[in-house]
């Protein structure tokens, strides 16, 4: 699986830094969310970034191994 937050970020024309600054994580951890640098997501964090991007978790997800 594979996040599309930076794809409903320019869908919306939001800047990675704004969904920075809405989510209040350190850069550290959000930045590793956002690059799909991470194996999981806390659900409170997931909850938040559906939130914010007005998205369910099925909108932020793609499973990258179907083609």
């Amino acid at each position: 699986m594979k996040n599309r937050i930076l794809e409903i970020l320019k869908e919306k024309g939001k800047t990675k830094y704004w969904l920075y600054i809405q989510l209040g994580l350190s850069y550290q951890n959000f930045n590793k969310i956002v690059n799909n640098e991470t194996k999981s997501i806390k659900f409170d964090n997931l909850k938040a970034i559906c939130d914010i991007l007005e998205c369910t978790p099925n909108d932020l997800f793609v499973d990258y191994y179907k083609k």
